[in-house]
Order: C-alpha cells, then structure tokens, then sequence
C-alpha cells in the first residue's frame, strides 16, 4: 500500500514542531528549566561572550517565542533567581558557569537526539523543508506584524491574543 505523503501545512509543521518540543522538553525537565528558559540561555550563548543587554534578551525571547515582552523579561527574572544568569551593570546579564553548563549539557544531549531524528533523511530534503519553513516563518511573521498594527489600542501586546 502507498500512501502520498501530506503537503506542508500548519498542521504539519505544529505536528513537528509539537512532537520536537516534547523531545527537547524531556530532556530540559532534567537539567530542571523550561522550554521558555532554554530558549533565553541559548540567545545569550550565542550572542557571544561578554554580558547582553537585557532588554534586548527579553525582546529576542519575545519574538522568539511570539510571547509578550513582559512574559518574555520575566523569564529572564526566572533564570536570575536561579542562578543560571546573574545581572551585569548597567543593564546586562551574563550567563552564569552554572547556566553554561545547563546549556551545553541539555545541547548535548538533544544533539544526539536530534542526530537520530534526523537520520537517513537526505540533505536535499533538509535542505528544502528549511527553505520553505523559513519562508513560511517570513510571512506569518509579516502577517502578526500586520494583524499587529491593525489592532485596536488595548488588544497589542496579547493582552487579548488568542488562545
């Protein structure tokens, strides 16, 4: 029996991104932080050494993770009060040794992971499902931003967003 393989839809891609995120989940439980806090230690890994502003790390989370500038700078406050980044005058933070050593662990781990999902998948087919990912992220990004400017005063910010 053959069947035809489903067109990318955002069916699709949230069954993806679902089935990803619960993998990487299981392994950030671990290390004891959440998907939210592994997406903010990342973003100040990579932004290189040195203290980030933190303005700029709970912007980067936001629009990371379409979630509200507050939400996004009270994650920062989380990973504070735990230790895995410590402020940095003026405005900054820094990651901590012991949030470099969640990040590279949790990496690691989700690295080998990923390695087997991955598996066998041809580096063509990679090659375009991320060109058409990252073309749909192009536009639904263009599309919040619309709906965004479109809003009513009072509803910007998710102060209202849909569930």
């Amino acid at each position: 029996m053959t069947t035809t393989p489903p067109l990318v839809n955002g069916r699709v891609i949230g069954l993806a991104h679902y089935a990803g995120r619960a993998v990487l989940e299981s392994v950030l439980v671990r290390h004891g932080v959440t998907f939210q806090q592994s997406v903010a230690l990342r973003a100040v890994v990579v932004s290189g050494p040195g203290p980030v502003d933190r303005a700029r790390l709970a912007g980067d989370v936001s629009g990371s993770l379409k979630i509200p500038p507050a939400e996004a700078d009270g994650v920062v406050d989380e990973l504070i009060a735990s230790g895995l980044l410590a402020p940095h005058e003026p405005s900054g933070v820094r990651i901590t040794d012991a949030g470099r050593e969640v990040h590279e662990r949790s990496s690691a781990e989700t690295g080998v992971i990923s390695a087997r999902i991955y598996s066998g998948i041809p580096a063509e087919d990679l090659a375009v499902a991320g060109r058409v990912l990252t073309l749909v992220t192009e536009r639904a990004d263009a599309e919040l931003a619309a709906t965004a400017d479109a809003a009513p005063r009072g509803i910007r910010g998710g102060e209202h967003g849909a569930e």
